[in-house]
């Protein structure tokens, strides 16, 4: 049974920072491309970020700089460190798994940046 389950989401004043990580079970870790993506009410889910099984990063063009994917895949896990955060980052973050067909999703963590 896959399972990804995110974890580190909360409530952060503007400026602070979190890392979110991702615990992964039930598939080889190392074969998988892995992407954070978040969602807003009313709108469509977003990739935050993405590193192929070989290490390669993309980001979403406005993140750039301040957030930062990684892997670690002895652990089976993916982070992501989200530095001087703002209330558009307000969102639910989803891990995410995927190799050819197949693809998995976490249930999400909620992060939310307000004073």
């Amino acid at each position: 049974q896959v399972q990804l389950v995110e974890s580190g989401g909360g409530l952060v004043q503007p400026g602070g920072s979190l890392r979110l990580s991702c615990a992964a079970s039930g598939i080889i870790f190392s074969i998988y491309d892995m992407g954070w993506y978040r969602q807003t009410p009313g709108k469509q889910r977003e990739l935050v970020a993405s590193i192929t099984k070989g290490g390669t990063t993309n980001y979403e063009d406005s993140l750039k700089g301040r957030f930062t994917i990684s892997r670690d895949n002895a652990k089976t896990a993916l982070y992501l460190q989200m530095n001087n955060l703002k209330p558009e980052d307000t969102a639910v973050y989803y891990c995410r798994a995927r190799k050819y067909a197949s693809d998995y999703w976490g249930q999400g963590t909620q992060v939310t940046v307000s004073s």
